[in-house]
């Protein structure tokens, strides 16, 4: 899978800040940095990244959260599930998550993400600008997602009720490019130890 050239604007330029991005982060105490999670639909990635966020904010630091369906309702919501529309939508994803790291947040996305292709493009955006990107795999076996099934999507794919759902008719490519790798059995509270290590000696 090909990812598709962003579209351009014509007449545009890039308006530098006055503010150093040091200095900004050096107001707020922490550094930036992305922590993508990428797996299968009711892998797991929403409740880590739900702890994630929780164990970062309590611990004083900013951290936010950019959840998939919570994208859909807004700035991806013209999205539908095509190939082409899921690799736009990590690339919606991926320049906000950007803008976030670049303000020095540690930005936390859950996101199918299915397409290596997207997700490489993701990180070389993040990286081209100089700022940490973070892959979580969570590979839960298809299986335990589907017996999981909050959503009940798995049920109504294999009822013919839903067409394009990851790892029924449409693909999921693994992540094995990942900083970490989440194979069952593992805890929330281990996984968001694990993660903030990765991340800890630059944010």
């Amino acid at each position: 899978m090909s990812t598709p050239s962003a579209p351009r604007s014509e007449n545009v330029i890039w308006e530098r800040s006055d503010i150093a991005r040091q200095e900004r982060w050096a107001a707020i105490g922490q550094r930036g940095a992305t922590i993508w999670l990428t797996g299968l639909p009711a892998s797991g990635k929403s409740t880590l990244a739900k702890a994630l966020e929780a164990d970062l904010i309590k611990g004083g630091r900013l951290a936010y959260r950019l959840e998939g369906d919570n994208l859909r309702h807004g700035l991806c919501g013209d999205l539908g599930f095509s190939a082409e529309d899921r690799e736009e939508n990590v690339r919606r994803t991926a320049h906000v998550a950007r803008l976030m790291a670049d303000a020095g947040a540690v930005t936390i996305v859950a996101l199918v993400s299915p397409f290596q292709a997207s997700r490489d493009a993701a990180r070389a955006m993040h990286e081209a600008d100089g700022l940490r990107f973070v892959e979580v795999f969570v590979d839960t076996p298809l299986e335990e997602c589907e017996r999981r099934d909050p959503k009940g999507l798995y049920a109504k794919a294999r009822a013919g009720e839903l067409q394009r759902m990851t790892g029924v008719d449409a693909a999921y490519e693994p992540a094995p490019g990942a900083e970490l790798r989440l194979r069952p059995p593992w805890t929330v509270a281990e996984a968001v130890g694990w993660v903030l290590d990765l991340v800890a000696a630059d944010t």
